[in-house]
């Protein structure tokens, strides 16, 4: 028997690539004509490499729903509404996690399936808080007395920088993006800047070398941070054995008169290269491991963080991860999505530098505001 060869590419975590792996065992064991071979990226590079080049060598792509512009223009990913069933694409979107099904589809067709979800929520050490007999911080100003007392970790690299930019513009009342001059009007991004100023101003420089991934390290292997306000999410820090101590999630925090900060979504999606050799085989393998019942089961109980949202209300996997699900997904289901249009991502690679020097070493929000503006025309042209 001539076994077919899928390979595939994710991102270097546990909660990128673990599950798939897992998943492609068992997709292996009942079909084992079939084998899928996965590869793993840093989240840099898996964030810069051309989707174009990546579908030249894989069958199967864990993308950013921002490349789905990009998809539409190279047609290196296939639409997958030409291959997938109505009924199963109309339950996909039905229990999508927020937007999460939504963003992978643009330009009238769905260039990919959310098998992960994702928006910044706050993360904290309970035993900590219990320890001092501190509470959860439910308001800015609560976070910004906890800030003053250097118990808060908040990642400080550039592209989370951008993403909570986008989240402070809608708690100050406008949508980033709205025609193709301006990145937000200027005065509602100056006081998006000057909000995060006061928060960052009062963390540890080192911050800004730490993304999400990095917060979650320190907070769980020293006993010096109690509180992250907002980073993507990941449940393995949720789960028993995973760090040397458990984190706790929870939803965002009320904004003064704004309610609870709406955030910038992430997650990933699963495509199948328009290059792929065994087409039929991928686009099965995909629609399989993006079901209710395997993103519930052996998905979600190898470290994942799924896209259907079957497995967010599933009592058995809100046990292990010690309610991570239920408890953040209303964050989820407010969570904002960036755009989409094919050059946004050569815009999100620089824009976030700006606002990086702006909270690290001072400097006017005018500045960075018209740099913005100059990134974002470039990428529309």
């Amino acid at each position: 028997m001539n076994r077919i060869i899928l390979n595939g590419i994710t991102w270097e975590h546990s909660r990128g690539y673990t599950p798939l792996v897992a998943s492609s065992q068992r997709f292996s064991e009942l079909h084992p004509e079939v084998e899928i071979r996965w590869q793993k990226r840093s989240l840099q590079e898996f964030a810069d490499f051309p989707l174009e080049q990546l579908a030249s060598h894989y069958d199967l792509l864990i993308i950013d729903h921002p490349w789905v512009g990009r998809a539409a223009v190279t047609q290196s990913v296939l639409p997958l509404d030409e291959y997938l069933s109505v009924s199963y694409l109309e339950d996909q979107l039905k229990n999508s996690v927020g937007q999460s099904h939504l963003s992978y589809h643009y330009d009238d067709h769905q260039w990919a399936l959310a098998i992960d979800a994702a928006t910044p929520v706050a993360s904290y050490r309970n035993d900590l808080l219990q320890k001092n007999n501190i509470g959860i911080p439910e308001t800015w100003k609560e976070l910004i007395a906890m800030a003053e007392k250097k118990r808060v970790a908040v990642p400080g690299v550039s592209i989370d920088l951008l993403m909570n930019f986008y989240m402070f513009c809608l708690a100050h009342g406008n949508v980033p993006f709205q025609n193709q001059e301006q990145v937000i009007d200027h005065y509602t991004g100056q006081l998006a800047l000057e909000t995060m100023r006061e928060l960052w101003s009062l963390t540890d420089k080192k911050m800004f070398e730490y993304n999400p991934i990095d917060v979650a390290e320190l907070m769980t292997t020293t006993d010096n941070y109690y509180y992250c306000p907002f980073a993507y999410g990941y449940s393995n820090y949720s789960r028993k054995y995973y760090a040397e101590n458990m984190l706790s999630y929870s939803d965002l925090i009320e904004f003064n008169h704004y309610g609870k900060l709406k955030s910038t979504i992430g997650g990933t999606g699963i495509a199948v290269s328009s290059s792929s050799a065994s087409i039929d085989w991928a686009v099965h393998f995909t629609e399989w491991i993006v079901s209710p019942n395997i993103q519930s089961g052996i998905y979600a109980g190898n470290g994942g963080q799924p896209g259907h949202r079957a497995a967010w209300l599933n009592q058995e996997v809100n046990s292990y991860s010690h309610n991570y699900f239920a408890d953040t997904l209303p964050a989820l289901e407010r969570g904002y999505m960036r755009p989409r249009y094919n050059g946004y991502l050569e815009f999100q690679d620089k824009a976030g530098d700006y606002i990086r020097e702006y909270l690290k070493k001072g400097g006017t929000a005018q500045i960075v505001l018209n740099s913005i503006d100059h990134l974002y025309k470039k990428s529309r042209l």
